[in-house]
């Protein structure tokens, strides 16, 4: 019989991170440190834009097309990585990530600071920004075992929320000492960028320090008896389209159009269907999740249950803490139940008590510590469907499509959460948190029966390949 502490090894996936590869380890190395600079320069950004005395509309429409120029720029870099290289395009991110810290440093200009925020990386919300989180997540999928996927996205997530938290610690802690010694806020958050620029140096040491085997695998030619497009040789976007690498070999130049077009995946027929449907859910989701967004929630304790900071500080702090350590608990139930069924069955009770938080009234004895139990709750389940869903994500499409879908699926969700977000705010400028949170909460478990509904009975896209 193995040992209790082998079996909380393995129940944990501490196992699985502990006897991944060189490269792996790496990559969680790169996502704690990315988001370590996320947190940090989040934290200040607002602060710092507003000491060079940028009007509050000019700082909005400053985070709007910086999430906009991230979202263009991400599609398309993830869409050519696997031609390019993956470690080319992590390493070129990282290159942007300090040239944006240095001119952050160094510049006063809104113009220029917004071009370096929309080229370079620059996270307006502390969340993941640029194409490093599709990338590394398709190379983490394609380096692990398929039964300890969920183990790996789990330290994965888990690694880029400490970082976070621990970059937005380390930035307040500078910032005050700096202000308090020199009195000068400005300088202060310069600081911080340079040490956002310095991280970004850090980060590009260590996707130089990835192996080849980071890289795409080539895909299978096809039979060259069959004229017929297969699931195995690519299947192009058109019907009796000839394959591009044929043009491309061909002995005639080819056009700039073909060598651009060289540059990006084909999807097979049924990854697309697949895409399409996940994208709907998944936008389903997202604009729920921006519609309960943490800021909203702040507001909605704020001002219906008049929470003092203090307390409202404590309540997040316990749910950070709840939503961040129930990624492992999510490991023994993906073991036994699968991806799918862990994502909605776990999902499903989040959604319910999200729905319930502006139930209570303020006015009742009980009203608002209900409320807050029902928020805490809701973290216990609320990320514990993230390392089930991409280790479905990478099952549910073939191994050469996976960085482009997942950029792809990451680029929807980003704007329909910006969506779900400003949505919000025509509701809650007019008071109606029960429409806005519990429809939130109706739309998350919407999202959960039609997963269940749509891939029940998918198996693996790897098994299939393999098997055909």
């Amino acid at each position: 019989m193995p040992s209790l502490a082998s079996r909380l090894a393995t129940e944990s996936g501490l196992a699985t991170i502990l006897q991944s590869g060189r490269d792996a380890k790496l990559l969680c190395a790169q996502r704690f440190v990315r988001l370590f600079a996320y947190g940090a320069s989040f934290l200040i950004l607002v602060p710092f834009l507003a000491s060079l005395g940028i009007p509050d509309a000019r700082i909005g429409l400053f985070m709007t097309l910086t999430l906009l120029g991230d979202v263009v720029i991400s599609l398309i870099l993830t869409a050519i990585t696997d031609r390019v290289g993956r470690r080319r395009i992590l390493a070129a991110g990282t290159l942007l990530m300090a040239g944006s810290g240095v001119v952050f440093a160094l510049s006063d200009n809104f113009w220029i600071l917004l071009l370096a925020s929309v080229v370079g990386v620059i996270s307006p919300s502390g969340n993941e920004i640029g194409p490093f989180r599709a990338v590394e997540e398709s190379v983490l999928a394609q380096l692990t075992p398929t039964a300890q996927r969920s183990d790996m996205f789990a330290w994965y997530t888990l690694f880029g929320t400490a970082g976070t938290a621990l970059g937005s610690l380390a930035s307040g802690g500078i910032v005050q000492i700096l202000q308090d010694r020199d009195g000068d806020s400005n300088a202060a958050y310069r600081v911080i960028f340079i040490m956002y620029a310095a991280i970004g140096i850090v980060k590009c040491m260590l996707t130089l320090g990835l192996s080849s085997t980071v890289e795409a695998k080539p895909a299978r030619p096809a039979p060259s008896s069959s004229a017929e497009p297969t699931e195995r040789s690519g299947l192009l976007s058109g019907e009796g389209a000839s394959d591009t690498s044929l043009e491309l070999t061909s002995t005639s130049k080819p056009s700039i159009w073909l060598r651009i077009r060289s540059l990006f995946p084909t999807i097979s027929h049924e990854s697309r269907s697949i895409l399409f449907r996940l994208i709907l859910l998944f936008a389903l989701d997202s604009f729920a999740s921006g519609m309960a967004a943490p800021s909203w929630i702040t507001y909605f304790f704020i001002t219906v249950h008049s929470l003092a900071p203090a307390i409202l500080g404590t309540l997040f702090l316990v749910t950070n803490i709840l939503a961040s350590f129930s990624n492992l608990l999510a490991l023994p139930l993906a073991r036994r139940l699968g991806p799918l069924k862990t994502m909605a069955f776990t999902h499903l009770p989040s959604a319910l008590f999200l729905a319930l938080v502006p139930v209570p009234p303020a006015s009742a004895q009980y009203g608002t510590p209900l409320a807050m139990a029902f928020l805490a709750l809701r973290a216990c389940t609320q990320s514990m469907d993230q390392a089930p869903r991409q280790a479905f994500l990478s099952a549910a499409v073939l191994p050469a499509e996976r960085t482009a879908i997942m950029g792809v699926v990451n680029t929807v969700k980003t704007l329909m959460q910006a969506g779900g977000v400003g949505f919000s705010g025509v509701l809650a400028g007019r008071h109606q948190w029960l429409l806005l949170l519990s429809g939130a909460g109706a739309l998350k478990a919407s999202y959960d029966l039609l997963l269940l509904w749509n891939f029940s009975h998918m198996r693996a896209r790897q098994e299939e390949h393999d098997s055909a």
